[in-house]
């Protein structure tokens, strides 16, 4: 079975698109095929694997009908790990979506029936509340969202965990909040520990897999490699394969709910 996952939050540089691509890339060097779609205008799921989309064969295209899912995925440089890429066009679909009947289900439709030869699809939303990001959460069965291990991170972060529940509530009945992800840990600084200590005093469902913060992982995008092949026993390397692992072994959302 597919197993249909955002990366979402609304505040951005928490560490989204550097887990789309490293968790997917961990993943599937464990044999599980991947697929990333890339929600965000700003594309950088995409350059972070080395690639740009080709003329027409976008997530814009995808979002808006005008092409189908198998026509706008790209193989990547590595193995089980395929890419829907983004473009800058994406940023003016949300105001095309405004006017479309069920605008939230537009991604769930364009995407349904089509995955099946993916262990994992992993949507890379972008920092907003927006169509794009409710299109997402209507098209998966569950949500990982990203936290910084710095204080200003809390900011927001009831609000939007109201906003997942208010999409399963409304939108996605099988939806579920599979966990908070602790991102740019620093284990020199008090204040990386009593901000994680306060997200797992609120949310008991946060991974406990922490991802540190590194130099490395902030390198690798710009060669275009995730950080398992750019720098693979950097700690950042192990902590994206310690939350693969831990992820496969979380339970999937029944077949029974997620429809």
């Amino acid at each position: 079975m597919t197993r249909l996952v955002a990366l979402a939050n609304q505040k951005g540089g928490v560490g989204k698109t550097t887990t789309a691509i490293n968790l997917g890339a961990a993943l599937a060097r464990l044999g599980q095929p991947v697929l990333i779609i890339d929600m965000d205008p700003q594309a950088n799921a995409s350059a972070g694997l080395g690639l740009r989309a080709p003329e027409g064969k976008s997530t814009y295209q995808l979002l808006l009908g005008q092409a189908g899912l198998g026509a706008v995925v790209l193989p990547t440089a590595f193995d089980g790990l395929s890419i829907v890429p983004s473009t800058s066009d994406l940023a003016g679909a949300e105001v095309e979506l405004t006017s479309m009947m069920a605008r939230e289900y537009q991604l769930k439709r364009a995407i349904e029936g089509e995955y099946e030869g993916y262990r994992f699809v992993l949507i890379d939303c972008p920092p907003s509340v927006g169509l794009l990001t409710v299109n997402a959460m209507t098209a998966v069965e569950e949500v990982i969202v990203p936290v910084q291990c710095e204080y200003l991170a809390l900011e927001g972060l009831g609000q939007f965990v109201g906003l997942v529940e208010r999409v399963r509530r409304f939108l996605n009945p099988g939806l579920i909040l599979r966990g908070l992800l602790l991102t740019m840990y620093d284990r020199r600084t008090r204040l990386s520990q009593q901000v994680a200590d306060e997200v797992r005093s609120h949310f008991p469902n946060t991974f406990q897999t922490v991802i540190p913060r590194s130099v490395r992982l902030s390198e690798a995008p710009s060669h275009g490699l995730p950080i398992g092949a750019y720098d693979p026993r950097s700690p950042a390397a192990e902590a994206y394969a310690a939350l693969a692992e831990e992820l496969l072994q979380s339970a999937p959302v029944p077949a029974e709910v997620a429809s």
